[in-house]
């Protein structure tokens, strides 16, 4: 058993064993190492001008993901190189290319935001050598500017993309052997850590078996896998978390595969790795993922926390409970599956055994000819709370009646919940405009919606029924003001 953490912080490889739990990446580069690049805004992951790079390895080789220090913690980090914004300058202290592009182009005014641009476009220069405008803004959607606004920014980004520099000077392209040198020999000492100060202990297991071994015998924990939620907890209701589990790491978690009939999501699987596969299989919930936080947040943030911090607000269970999806629960001592919509009791509860964890989640994939559909409703179309999420499954059979349908929503109830009711109103029925209609008012009984600063009770209920109004208009081929925006932009 290691008592510290090992990780390269640009070009410095870090041994620490003196950090607590809830300490952030952010208050450590700025108070113990003096990096003052990465910036405080709103500590909560929305602004972007705490935005660095994280490099983890992978089966691909080494990725580098833009991630908010802000609500990083350190524990997190270890057999990981962490990239500030000091780093990327020439060793003759010239800009680097993304810099000077920001320069050239009038992308900073006041400065505040425009390191953690510099990180986010960054990212986007090594992963993407022709970015269209559109990966331009993806990428961008996790920083706030008030200033110059995003449009020389964005120029900053194409011109940088189409007058790419030799390799040579690029810091981690040029040192790319070197570092991965490094953290594979850090990930070769499979030990789990436990590094204790002030009482407090962080735990980074070397294994899911060791995971679940430490989970048995620490049943009040706190897991920790992305922290886009946990990282609320401490940044901004102060809570003080001991001991913490760290498993962000654990790539056993982190696969993701399909077959005919099934889509297996691994609990530690980021929005960002689920993307690409779920565009690809089930559209609308890429398309719904996209509209989860900003890139920064995509990346850290997983599809298993996502459900097992059972909010009754979270973007993700709503459609997978529509699909029918079902969640694998491990213990020390074995594994059980049920129904994801059964995991989810009341509010603040789940169906979680002590010393149980989200394993994985397998989701069926719609059946040939169904229809399928999921809705966000927020303020912002981005980086955005819902006030509300729904989703439809429905299949007709060959007289065009309803012989299956499901519908689930987030934000309308304690927990995400089905309209059995509304589902029940439908089944059997001719797929029309008066059966849609009727089974409007159903959701009345399925749902009694709060008012909170999100969106008012009468509100929900009113778009709860819109949306199936709209999800009937889809499928029935009339082109909503959504599909008429999609079809102009193909």
């Amino acid at each position: 058993m290691s008592e510290a953490i090992r990780f390269i912080l640009n070009g410095e490889e870090v041994t620490l064993g003196d950090f607590g739990p809830t300490e952030t990446l952010l208050d450590y580069l700025r108070l113990r190492r003096r990096l003052t690049g990465t910036k405080e805004g709103c500590a909560e992951g929305d602004c972007g001008a705490c935005t660095v790079l994280v490099g983890r390895l992978t089966e691909q080789g080494l990725r580098y993901e833009s991630v908010n220090a802000c609500i990083r913690f350190l524990g997190s980090l270890h057999g990981t190189h962490v990239v500030t914004v000091e780093h990327l300058a020439g060793r003759d202290g010239a800009l680097h290319p993304v810099q000077q592009a920001l320069v050239d182009c009038h992308g900073s005014q006041c400065g505040f935001c425009t390191p953690g641009f510099v990180m986010s476009l960054y990212g986007l220069w090594l992963s993407n050598q022709a970015p269209t405008r559109a990966d331009i803004e993806s990428a961008l959607q996790g920083n706030l500017c008030r200033c110059t606004g995003y449009e020389p920014i964005v120029k900053a980004a194409e011109q940088v993309s189409q007058n790419r520099p030799s390799s040579l000077f690029d810091p981690l392209e040029r040192d790319h052997i070197q570092i991965m040198a490094k953290l594979w020999s850090i990930h070769s000492e499979a030990d789990t850590i436990v590094v204790e100060k002030d009482g407090a202990r962080s735990i980074v297991p070397a294994s899911v078996a060791a995971f679940s071994d430490i989970l048995a015998e620490e049943p009040d924990a706190t897991i920790i896998a992305g922290a886009t939620d946990v990282g609320l907890w401490v940044t901004k209701q102060m809570r003080l978390l001991n001991p913490v589990i760290f498993i962000n790491h654990l790539t056993e978690l982190q696969s993701i595969t399909s077959d005919e009939t099934t889509i297996t999501i691994g609990a530690g699987v980021s929005y960002a790795q689920a993307f690409d596969l779920l565009t690809d299989e089930i559209p609308s919930l890429g398309r719904l993922i996209d509209r989860i936080g900003g890139q920064q947040i995509r990346n850290m943030g997983t599809i298993g926390g996502n459900i097992a911090n059972g909010s009754p607000i979270g973007d993700i269970p709503p459609p997978l409970i529509a699909l029918g999806a079902e969640l694998t629960l491990r213990t020390h001592a074995g594994r059980r599956t049920i129904a994801l919509e059964d995991y989810f009791l009341s509010y603040g509860k789940q169906d979680r055994l002590q010393g149980e964890f989200v394993e994985k989640v397998c989701v069926p994939r719609p059946a040939e000819g169904s229809h399928f559909a999921v809705y966000k409703i927020s303020k912002r179309r981005d980086e955005d709370i819902s006030a509300l999420c729904g989703a439809f499954n429905l299949t007709l059979d060959a007289e065009g009646k309803v012989a299956k349908i499901r519908i689930a929503f987030g934000g309308m109830a304690a927990t995400p919940k089905r309209a059995k009711h509304a589902e029940e109103a439908l089944l059997g029925k001719d797929w029309s405009w008066e059966t849609v209609s009727a089974a409007r008012n159903a959701f009345d009984e399925d749902y009694a919606p709060l008012t909170d600063w999100r969106a008012t009770a009468e509100y929900r209920s009113l778009a709860t029924k819109n949306l199936l109004t709209r999800f009937f208009l889809e499928t029935a081929g009339a082109p909503t003001e959504l599909r008429r925006f999609e079809l102009e932009e193909a």
